[in-house]
C-alpha cells in the first residue's frame, strides 16, 4: 500500500506530471511538488526527500531527451556531473551543522536579478556566444559551487545553473537548458543519497510521482526543443519571480521581519 490514500497519490502524480513539464523547460518543478506533498500530509523532511527522489526521474527524462538530439554530450560532461554530485553531498553535510535557510535572506533578490537578466538582456537566443571562463575553470569552480548550494539549501538551483551557462560559459539558451538538466540531475542524486540514508523518502509515492514526472519532462523537453529561447526565457522569468514571491511569503522570512511586514 502507498503512504497516502490512492486518490491523494493520483493527485500527487498529476502535480508531478506538471512539475516535470515545467522543470524540463525552465526549472522550478519543486514549486509544485513540495507544496503538494506538504498538503498531502508529508512532514517537511519527508517532502524534501521524496521530492528529490521523484525529481530524479524528471531530470533523467529531460537529460536523455536533450542528449538524443545532440544538445548535450553525456560523456564530455561526466567530470562536471561528478563535481556537481560531490558538491551537493558536501553541501548536505554542511547543512547538518550550518542551517542552509540563512541563504533565504538574499535568495529572493538573487532570483529577481536573474529574472531581470533574462528578461532585459538583449540578444539572448539559442546561439552560442564567447565564453568568459575556460571550460576547465567553469567545471572546477562554478559547477561544484552551485552543487554545494543545492545540497545546502536548494531552491533556484536550476536558475543559477542557467545563468552560469549563459553568462559565463557562453551557451545559447536551449543548450544551457540541456546542460542544466544534466547537472541538476547530478546534484539531485547527491542530495538524495543523504535523504535516503536518513530514511526521509516515501519511496512508493516517489516512484509513482517519478513515473508521472518522467512523462511530463519528455513532453516539456520536446516543446522546449521546438520553441527554444522564445519559450524558455519567459518561462524562466516567471519561475524565478514566482519562487522569489513564494519565499518572501513565508511570515518568518528575514526580509519580511526586517521590513516589518
Amino acid at each position: 500500500m502507498f503512504e497516502f490514500a490512492t486518490d491523494i497519490v493520483l493527485l500527487l502524480a498529476a502535480a508531478a506530471f506538471l512539475a516535470g513539464f515545467v522543470d524540463s523547460i525552465a526549472g522550478g518543478g519543486g514549486l509544485i511538488t513540495i507544496p503538494a506533498l506538504l498538503l498531502a500530509g508529508a512532514s517537511p523532511v519527508d517532502a524534501l526527500g521524496t521530492n528529490k527522489a521523484q525529481g530524479v526521474f524528471g531530470t533523467v527524462s529531460a537529460t536523455l531527451s536533450y542528449a538524443r538530439h545532440g544538445l548535450v554530450r553525456l560523456a564530455a560532461q561526466t567530470l562536471p556531473a561528478l563535481l556537481a554530485f560531490a558538491g551537493s553531498i558536501l553541501g548536505a553535510l554542511v547543512a547538518t551543522v550550518v542551517p542552509g535557510a540563512i541563504f533565504g535572506a538574499v535568495l529572493p533578490l538573487l532570483l529577481v536579478a536573474i529574472a531581470l537578466y533574462f528578461a532585459l538582456r538583449p540578444g539572448l537566443d539559442d546561439n552560442d556566444r564567447a565564453e568568459r571562463l575556460p571550460p576547465a575553470m567553469f567545471a572546477a569552480a562554478i559547477v561544484p559551487l552551485i552543487g554545494f548550494y543545492d545540497g545546502l539549501f536548494g531552491p533556484g538551483t536550476g536558475s543559477f545553473f542557467m545563468l552560469a551557462f549563459v553568462a559565463l560559459a557562453g551557451y545559447g539558451v536551449l543548450k544551457a537548458t540541456a546542460h542544466t538538466k544534466l547537472l541538476n540531475l547530478a546534484s539531485n542524486l547527491g542530495g538524495l543519497v543523504l535523504f535516503s540514508l536518513a530514511g526521509a523518502v516515501l519511496w512508493k509515492t516517489a516512484i509513482i510521482m517519478g513515473i508521472a514526472q518522467f512523462v511530463g519532462a519528455q513532453l516539456g523537453a520536446r516543446l522546449a526543443m521546438r520553441r527554444g529561447a522564445r519559450l524558455i526565457k519567459p518561462l524562466l522569468v516567471v519561475v524565478c519571480i514566482t519562487l522569489a514571491v513564494r519565499l518572501v511569503a513565508d511570515p518568518a522570512h528575514p526580509l519580511r521581519l526586517a521590513l516589518g511586514w
